[in-house]
């Protein structure tokens, strides 16, 4: 794996991350590799992988979006996904549908997967499983720790006796956590973050940019960092609605992406994001709304 050309491959014990060459950004990322004595587990093959180097026994697709898949066409080995995004795994309808997407949004997004990803109409025999299922691959085990909120089924990995949690897309960016999809939740992924800041780990790893963090002080310090973000949205959400405002005007405002960004998905996250703040400004009683349209007391 070290001298493939695609990517770059860093080993902790039994686990190698399969780090991409454009920095992990999307729509690239960083892929896990568990080696056991009987057994090798494949972790969300990137847009970079193009074979399987590794003669993969099982595959574990994190999540149900498009970059977590993008290598998994060249696999043969199972494909395991959590059962509240496998639907999703099967079929790309079901991925599509759970963006949330208009019918112009719909059809742009599915071209621009469809171009830059160059993923099949599904994967339907992917199977579903559970929080806590256990992937034993002799001396190595793999646990699934269900972190939803970025999707209803995002999961990470405990690797043991490794020490290597995988927490896929609570990646520690700058640009703070997303859950723009139909199945988001702000409160689940709050409660996410503080599963995976309870868990004493050596390494923990992240699907996008930041890679490898090596210590739970470094990683809860970074943690910490990436869950301010969701308070700051709150914030200029709250200033912006100093007066009377629509959700497409919030959209138009943009909680989550730059003015500048022009990406076929960007209103669908937008829109999903804001109605997501509102709902807590809401019940927290600082926002009140009549009509659809909202404003701050």
């Amino acid at each position: 794996m070290a001298n493939d050309p695609a990517f770059g491959a860093t080993r902790y014990d039994e686990v190698t991350v399969l780090t991409s060459g454009h920095g992990g950004a999307y729509p690239y990322g960083n892929s896990v590799v568990v080696e056991g004595a009987e057994s090798t587990l494949m972790i969300d093959p990137s847009l970079e992988i193009d074979h399987d180097p590794v003669g993969a026994d099982a595959v574990m697709i994190s999540h149900a979006h498009e970059d977590h898949l993008a290598g998994l066409r060249h696999f043969t080995a199972p494909i395991h996904c959590h059962r509240a995004d496998v639907d999703a795994v099967r079929s790309l309808d079901v991925l599509l549908d759970g963006y949330g997407l208009t019918a112009r949004e719909r059809a742009a997004v599915g071209a621009q997967i469809g171009d830059e990803f160059q993923l099949p109409t599904g994967f339907p025999e992917a199977a579903g499983l559970d929080d806590g299922h256990r992937f034993d691959l002799g001396g190595v085990s793999a646990t699934v720790i269900h972190l939803p909120g970025h999707t209803s089924g995002h999961c990470g990995v405990l690797v043991e006796p490794t020490g290597f949690l995988y927490v896929a897309d609570i990646d520690l960016t700058s640009f703070g956590p997303m859950y723009g999809d139909v199945g988001s939740s702000v409160e689940d992924y709050l409660r996410s973050i503080a599963v995976v800041r309870s868990i004493d780990a050596r390494w923990y790893g992240t699907f996008h940019q930041k890679g490898v963090i090596d210590g739970a002080a470094e990683f809860r310090r970074r943690l910490d960092a990436y869950a301010q973000v969701i308070n700051r949205r709150d914030e200029r959400l709250l200033a912006f609605l100093d007066q009377p405002r629509s959700l497409e005007d919030i959209v138009r405002h943009r909680l989550v992406y730059r003015p500048h960004v022009d990406l076929p998905f960007v209103d669908a996250v937008e829109r999903r994001t804001a109605e997501l703040h509102l709902e807590r400004l809401i019940g927290e009683g600082v926002v009140e709304e009549s009509d659809g349209v909202f404003v701050g007391r």
